[in-house]
C-alpha cells in the first residue's frame, strides 16, 4: 500500500503529525508513506525522517508572490509531474483546508484508491467546510480535540484501525545531535507577534538559568531575531551564546544536543517536545489546550489567556527539570 500524507504547514503542525506517521507504520508495516510539505520544512523531513518514501516540496507561499510568472508556472508544472509520478492507494489531507485539498486532488490514485480528510470542524482547529466534498471519505471529528490527537484520529478512521490516544511516539524522527553543550535553548522567535514574550522576561529567565549553572543558547533566523538574540545574550552575560543562523535540519541537531528548552508557542517548541527534552512552552493565547505538550511530566505549557510572568515560567522549569532528573518521579 502506498499512502500520501498532505500536511503542508506550519512547522509545528508538521512536527505534531509525526506520531500519526508512527501509528500508521505500526498498523501497516509494509506500507510506503510519501509526504507533500511546504519547501521550507522539507529539509527536516528529508534529513531526519529517513523511512519516508518521498518528500515532495511545495512552494505555495513563495508562488503566491508572483503566481503568473513564467518561472512559477514552470515550477507548478514540475511539482504536478513529480506528484503524479506515483499512484496512491490512499491520500490523506491532514490540513483540512481548500489549498491542501486541491493538492490531494492533484495526486494520482491507484485503481480503487481514495482520498480522506476531516468531515467537520473542531474547536480552534483549521477547517474549511468545502473540503468535505472534495474527497471520497470525509471522517467525523469530535467538537473539541487536541490537534495532535485529531491527526491520529483522522488516520485511524481513514485507514481502518482503532484510534489511539496513548503512546505518543516520535520514533520516526531520527536526529543525531551535535556535540552536546549542556545548554538550555531559549526559543524566543515566532512568526506571530501575539506569541512573543517580552525581552526583560527572557533576560530574567536566562539569568536564573545561568545562576543555576546552566549555559544558555539562543537561536535566530532573521535580522529581527538576531537583534533580539544579541540583546538577550548581552544582558544575560558570559554564560549565554547566540547561535549562528542555520537551516531547520541543522538547528534540530543543535537542539538535540541541549539539556532542555524554554520556548514560546512555535514550531521549535514542538520540536523540543519531539526530541523528548525537558521543556516549558509559553502560551499567550487560549490555544494552550489544543497545542500544548501532551502526556509527558517533564514537558508543560504555561500561560493561556495571557502570557505568564517570569515566576510562573521559572517554577514550571524547576518542576520539569526536577522530574526529568528523578526517574522515580517519572515512574510515579
Amino acid at each position: 500500500m502506498r499512502v500520501l500524507i498532505v500536511k503542508l504547514s506550519s512547522f509545528g503542525d508538521v512536527v505534531q503529525t509525526l506520531p500519526t506517521l508512527h501509528d500508521m507504520r505500526q498498523a501497516f508495516p509494509l506500507a510506503t508513506f510519501d509526504w507533500v510539505v511546504e519547501e521550507a520544512f522539507a529539509p527536516l523531513l528529508q534529513a531526519h525522517v529517513p523511512r519516508l518514501g518521498r518528500v515532495i516540496p511545495l512552494a505555495q507561499r513563495r508562488w503566491r508572490k508572483s503566481p503568473f510568472s513564467a518561472s512559477v508556472r514552470a515550477e507548478k508544472a514540475a511539482f504536478t509531474q513529480t506528484l503524479q509520478a506515483e499512484a496512491y492507494d490512499v491520500v490523506i489531507d491532514f490540513q483540512g483546508l481548500i489549498k491542501s485539498a486541491l493538492v490531494a486532488r492533484q495526486a494520482r490514485l491507484a485503481p480503487g484508491g481514495w482520498r480522506a480528510t476531516y468531515g467537520n470542524g473542531s474547536e480552534d482547529c483549521g477547517f474549511e467546510w468545502p473540503v468535505r466534498f472534495m474527497v471520497q471519505r470525509p471522517q467525523p471529528m469530535p467538537p473539541r480535540i487536541h490537534s495532535l490527537q485529531r491527526y491520529r484520529r483522522l488516520a485511524a478512521l481513514a485507514l481502518g484501525y482503532p484510534p489511539r490516544e496513548d503512546g505518543i511516539a516520535y520514533d520516526e524522527l531520527q536526529i543525531t545531535p551535535v556535540q552536546p553543550d549542556g545548554s538550555v535553548m531559549l526559543v524566543h522567535g515566532t512568526t506571530r507577534v501575539e506569541n512573543e514574550w517580552p525581552l526583560d522576561h527572557w533576560v530574567q529567565t536566562g539569568q536564573r538559568l545561568a545562576a543555576q549553572g546552566l549555559p544558555v543558547s539562543v537561536p535566530q533566523a532573521n535580522a529581527y531575531e538576531e537583534k533580539f538574540a544579541r540583546q538577550l545574550c548581552q544582558a544575560i552575560g558570559p554564560k549565554a551564546r547566540m547561535l549562528p543562523r542555520m537551516g531547520l535540519a541543522a538547528l534540530a541537531a543543535q537542539m538535540a544536543g541541549c539539556v532542555g528548552v524554554v520556548g514560546v508557542d512555535s514550531g521549535l517548541s514542538h520540536l523540543a517536545v519531539a526530541l523528548n527534552l525537558p521543556h516549558v512552552q509559553i502560551f499567550s493565547q487560549p490555544r494552550i489546550w489544543r497545542a500544548g505538550p501532551l502526556g509527558n511530566p517533564y514537558q508543560v505549557g504555561v500561560g493561556g489567556a495571557r502570557a505568564p510572568d517570569v515566576d510562573t515560567v521559572w517554577q514550571a522549569w524547576q518542576a520539569v527539570w526536577s522530574v526529568f532528573h528523578n526517574p522515580q518521579a517519572i515512574a510515579a
